[in-house]
């Protein structure tokens, strides 16, 4: 089966009653974890951006913390799972801003990790990325809020 353009979709939707609406969105929810977690910040949390933020932080921070340490390649494979999530998080929210403020916690929390693990080449790479795209989300903000990001960014850069 062959899905139809959104287009399609959201001219259908106009024509279904609020009830069968918010059915179809229960389907969906049910259907998938991530259907539910976007519902779930559509619902919740797009009005407190900053509490979305504080939540995902807290979620990295214990992954940073769970991290295996016993080889190279599992601080990698672990690294890249975490990277995963935050670009998921992000993906629901669309803010440049939110973009910006996880990407450059991500490289901070990557900057904090064992001196030893950051000579790997793949590690380094990794932070250079995330740190360009954080770069690429400040573009697109208001100046004064590009001024305090490109502080952080300097920080970093520095490192």
């Amino acid at each position: 089966m062959k899905p139809v353009t959104v287009s399609i979709l959201k001219k259908e939707l106009k024509e279904h009653t609020q009830e069968e609406l918010i059915e179809l969105c229960l389907l969906l929810a049910k259907f998938k974890k991530e259907n539910k977690e976007l519902l779930t910040y559509a619902l919740f949390d797009s009005n407190d951006e900053d509490q979305y933020m504080r939540t995902i932080k807290a979620e990295v921070n214990t992954s940073f913390s769970n991290l295996n340490h016993s080889s190279l390649h599992f601080i990698k494979k672990g690294l890249r799972k975490i990277l995963r999530i935050i670009k998921k998080y992000i993906r629901y929210s669309k803010n440049k801003e939110t973009e910006a403020h996880l990407l450059l916690y991500f490289c901070t929390k990557l900057e904090e990790l064992n001196p030893k693990h950051k000579k790997s080449q793949q590690i380094i790479n990794m932070y250079v990325q995330q740190l360009t795209m954080a770069k690429k989300a400040i573009s697109m903000l208001h100046e004064d809020l590009q001024y305090d990001f490109n502080l952080e960014v300097e920080k970093l850069d520095k490192k």
